[in-house]
Order: structure tokens, then C-alpha cells, then sequence
């Protein structure tokens, strides 16, 4: 056993073999699936099978080279403009309700011609960056005072507002646990979050039944056959992905949901495809690939902070708190865990801000 652990170690060289090893399996893999799940619509909306495999194909280019650029700037430049580019999201957060393109009643993108952007994939990572800085400076306040404790949390109010604008929830749910998380790591007392929690539910409470469309949500979520053809639709059609799958799967490309029964398969819902043509060996192999780039980003992150370097570790934390949360979120939501959420699976769902915005991260994390 400590032989093999040896051959597997990457300990000997300048990068981590394991992070970056889960990150391009789950991109290739993203590729054949999206591929896959898309030839259909594809078809139907352009006449070209290939339209959205070979966008996605154009998107992991441009991803990998992000990341090799990020590789190159140094951390000093992150840490020095934490402030900057956390006003910068506020700015493009303000824009997107202003001259975004409406699509199914909600703002979330900026149009730059051929493609569009989602404004908030990008605020995830500013908000990691300004906070990993913070967290550096006020450490200690952090862990003694209520004050310096809750000034992060008072940053996410009107980031909130404007993200509830939108709405984009899902981004909302991701980086306001992505904060507490990279609170809790630095040693905030336990106690905060527990009162901060009973704070939580009651205001996530209120605004799960303050609209008729998100209470529908839950109660779809609760018993989606009882209405499966009108709310609990898009949960009831994964759930046959699953059971279609069994062990082994159908084979690459033998979906059946992804013919037009499961809405957004190439996209949010890709993980059904994934179980449906794969088998409970292809779904079980991505969460294990998940658990291996998120554990790498919390050991990269540990060693970081006993080399005392603060910012380089609260950066990692934060960055693999993103990744498992909104892997979790995509996952319990296809399996009918958790209410239907639009939020896309990293690395494997078609979309190119979600593929940019990761793999900058990864190339921070591997910078450090």
C-alpha cells in the first residue's frame, strides 16, 4: 500500500498532479456528454447535431487558456486588488439588470455579440478574492469580535438584492455558504454560525413562500409525481434517467430522456444523462472525481496556511467550498434531493462562463 501510494504521489512536482488530473477528466467528460445530450435539440434549433459540442469544444480551449494565464499572475496582484474587483462585480451585477437580454424571465447575462456572459459565475470569484484578502487583514477581529465577524455578511445584502433581482438564486445559496464556510475555516466561533443559521431559515422560509412559482417548487420537489406532467415535470423525467441507467447504463449516446422529454439535459440536468448512458458506475466515478479536485483544493489550502500564508489559503478553501457546494446543489437537485435550481454542474454542464470561471479558479489553486 505504500508502495502504490508512492507512484501515485505527485509530492515531487512543481504542480498537483491529482487537482489537475480530476479537473481535465471531468472537462473531457463534459465534452462527450454535452456532445451527447445535445445532438438532438441541436438539430432541432439549427439544423447542425454538432452546434452546442462544438461551442462547448471552443469553450475548454479558451478555459485552459485562462487558467495557463492565471498560472502566471502572481498572487500578490489577486491579493492587492480584492476591493477592485469586487466593485467591478457590483458594477457588472447593476448592468445585467439594466441592458441584459431577458430569457425565461430572468436576467442573468450580458451579451457580447457571439457570446453571452453570466455575470454571476464571475462575482463568485471576486467575492472568494476580496474575502480571502479580508480574512488576511482581520483575522483576529474575525475570530473575537461580532463586528469584523459580520462585515462580510453585511457585503451580501445588496449583493443579494441584486442577484434576488435577477433572480438568480442558486449563485445566491452558493456563495453566501461559500462565505460562511471560508468564516468558519478561519476560526469563527461555532455558536455565530448556529445563531446565524436560525437567521437563515427563517428568512429563506419567508421568501420560499413569498412567490407562488417557488412555493410550487417545493411542493413539486415533496411529491413530484403528483403533478408530473406540469411542476414536478423536469424532476419526474430525471428520475427516469436514473432508473433507466442501472448499473452499467444504456451506452454513450442511447439516452432516451435527452430526445426532448428532459428539458435543459445538456445543460443543468446533464448529470441525469450521465447516469441514464453511464449507469450508477459513470455517476459514481464523477462525484468521486469531484471528491478528489475538492479534497486537493482543501489540502493545497491547509498547506498553504502552515506556510503562513493566509491569503493563498483562505483563496483555496474558498474556491474548493464553491466547487463541492455547487456540485452538491446539481447533483441533489437532478436526484430530487433538493428543490429544482437552475445552477450548472462544474466543468461538465454547456456554458461558457460556468467553464471560464472554473478553470480560473483551478489555475488560482494550482498558482498556489
Amino acid at each position: 500500500m505504500t508502495a502504490l501510494a508512492r507512484r501515485l504521489s505527485t509530492a515531487g512536482s512543481s504542480f498537483d498532479g491529482w487537482l489537475l488530473f480530476s479537473a481535465l477528466a471531468l472537462l473531457l467528460l463534459g465534452w462527450v456528454m454535452v456532445t451527447s445530450a445535445s445532438i438532438e435539440i441541436a438539430t432541432s434549433q439549427t439544423g447542425n447535431a454538432h452546434y452546442y459540442s462544438l461551442r462547448h469544444g471552443i469553450f475548454d480551449v479558451l478555459a485552459l487558456g485562462s487558467a495557463m494565464i492565471t498560472l502566471r499572475i502572481p498572487l500578490l496582484w489577486w491579493q492587492h486588488n480584492g476591493s477592485r474587483l469586487l466593485m467591478l462585480g457590483f458594477v457588472l451585477l447593476i448592468a445585467v439588470l439594466v441592458v441584459g437580454p431577458e430569457t425565461n424571465g430572468s436576467r442573468r447575462w450580458i451579451s457580447l455579440g457571439v457570446v453571452n456572459v453570466q455575470v454571476s459565475e464571475l462575482v463568485k470569484l471576486f467575492l472568494i478574492v476580496y474575502l480571502a484578502g479580508y480574512l488576511e487583514r482581520f483575522l483576529p477581529g474575525v475570530r473575537r469580535h461580532w463586528w469584523e465577524f459580520l462585515k462580510p455578511l453585511v457585503i451580501m445584502v445588496p449583493l443579494g438584492g441584486l442577484l434576488i433581482l435577477e433572480p438568480d438564486y442558486g449563485a445566491l445559496v452558493v456563495m453566501t455558504g461559500c462565505v460562511m464556510g471560508m468564516l468558519l475555516l478561519a476560526g469563527a466561533p461555532l455558536i455565530r454560525f448556529l445563531l446565524l443559521m436560525v437567521a437563515v431559515i427563517l428568512i429563506g422560509g419567508y421568501v420560499a413562500v413569498a412567490e407562488p412559482y417557488r412555493l410550487e417548487r417545493i411542493t413539486s420537489f415533496a411529491n413530484p409525481w403528483a403533478d408530473m406532467y406540469d411542476s414536478g415535470y423536469q424532476l419526474t423525467q430525471a428520475l427516469i434517467a436514473f432508473g433507466r441507467g442501472h448499473w452499467l447504463g444504456l451506452g454513450l449516446g442511447n439516452s432516451v430522456q435527452k430526445l426532448f422529454y428532459l428539458p435543459e439535459a445538456h445543460t443543468d440536468f446533464v448529470f441525469a444523462v450521465i447516469a441514464e448512458e453511464l449507469g450508477l458506475v459513470g455517476a459514481v466515478t464523477v462525484i468521486a472525481l469531484f471528491a478528489i479536485l475538492v479534497y486537493r483544493a482543501l489540502l493545497i489550502g491547509r498547506r498553504a496556511e502552515l506556510a503562513r500564508l493566509p491569503f493563498a489559503a483562505y483563496l483555496s478553501y474558498g474556491i474548493a467550498l464553491v466547487f463541492g457546494a455547487q456540485a452538491f446543489i446539481n447533483i441533489a437537485v437532478s436526484t430530487g434531493m433538493l428543490p429544482t435550481k437552475g445552477l450548472t454542474l462544474p466543468l461538465l454542464s454547456y456554458g461558457g462562463s460556468s467553464l471560464l470561471t472554473v478553470w480560473l479558479m483551478t489555475g488560482l489553486v494550482m498558482n498556489v
